[in-house]
């Protein structure tokens, strides 16, 4: 299959019947819609096509509702949202899956004060050390501008411990008003290597997209395609779940594709490139998320 390059979602989207789209990297930069979003979110509705708004952030669906309509995102131009924060949540709660079951109660958060709704309803009691926890739940860095090593000797103490970790953003990087900025996935991805066990619920991990396909109503998954701009979560999990997708370049990966800025229409052998790379291959790539 070789990847098609499209110049707008319109030349593709008689082919399908609902799209699930990436947030952060599609929608916004994390602080401000990209020039073309709500327009094509309009155009989409317009068309007859079904939306979810899919993220990796490790927040309650209604916090990204609340944070797309404080960006000018008005809540009528899409259908559903599900975040990896909300299958976490959701998975805390019910305790159905048995590695979630014999978590115990007392939890370590490693991550901002701004996640913290994603304990909002759960018996859970929110402890400050790794001697006083049964698991860690990893939303992420406090601020910003931190690095992977600024969590080593807390990452170390809890895997020295064997305390299971929940990450509830399996992101490694996004890309914040142009500048790179770590996620939890990069923590957890530490962890791993020190030994630690992590749960990640969220993109690709293909229950997060059954999830999505449910709030859709779309039996058929020939129907439905994944817009994202990371290959390792979006175009994987897509891949993952047999859907389509759609690789949107101005992303994550745009350094690696030569793009200097947002909207460039990246060299189509690069793309395969750079995709082959990563082990995928995306149904189609796009250079924004533009009618």
């Amino acid at each position: 299959m070789t990847t098609r390059n499209l110049t707008g979602l319109s030349q593709i989207a008689d082919r399908y019947d609902a799209f699930i789209l990436d947030l952060w990297g599609v929608i916004h930069d994390g602080v401000t819609p990209y020039p073309h979003a709500a327009a094509t979110l309009r155009a989409l509705r317009a068309a007859g096509k079904r939306t979810v708004l899919l993220s990796n952030a490790p927040r309650r669906a209604f916090a990204l509702v609340d944070g797309l309509t404080a960006m000018g995102i008005p809540r009528d131009l899409y259908d559903h949202v599900m975040s990896s924060g909300e299958a976490v949540h959701g998975e805390l709660a019910s305790r159905r899956d048995p590695w979630y079951a014999r978590l115990g109660r007392r939890c370590l958060h490693v991550g901002p004060d701004r996640d913290r709704n994603i304990f909002e309803g759960l018996d859970l009691e929110i402890v400050d050390r790794p001697d006083e926890a049964d698991f860690v739940l990893n939303t992420g860095p406090d601020r910003f501008d931190e690095t992977v090593d600024d969590y080593h000797a807390v990452l170390k103490a809890c895997a020295d411990r064997r305390l299971p970790m929940v990450c509830a953003n399996p992101d490694l990087v996004v890309i914040r008003e142009g500048r790179r900025v770590i996620c939890a996935g990069a923590l957890a991805e530490r962890y791993e290597a020190l030994g630690g066990e992590v749960s990640y619920r969220g993109k690709p991990d293909p229950a997060i997209y059954a999830l999505c396909l449910e709030l859709l109503g779309v039996a058929d998954r020939q129907r439905v395609a994944g817009v994202g701009d990371a290959l390792h979560t979006d175009v994987a999990g897509a891949s993952a779940a047999g859907i389509d997708s759609i690789f949107v370049t101005s992303g994550i990966h745009g350094e690696e594709l030569g793009v200097t800025e947002y909207g460039q229409i990246a060299d189509p052998k690069r793309v395969a490139e750079v995709a082959a790379a990563h082990n995928q291959r995306p149904t189609a790539a796009i250079a924004a998320f533009i009618w």
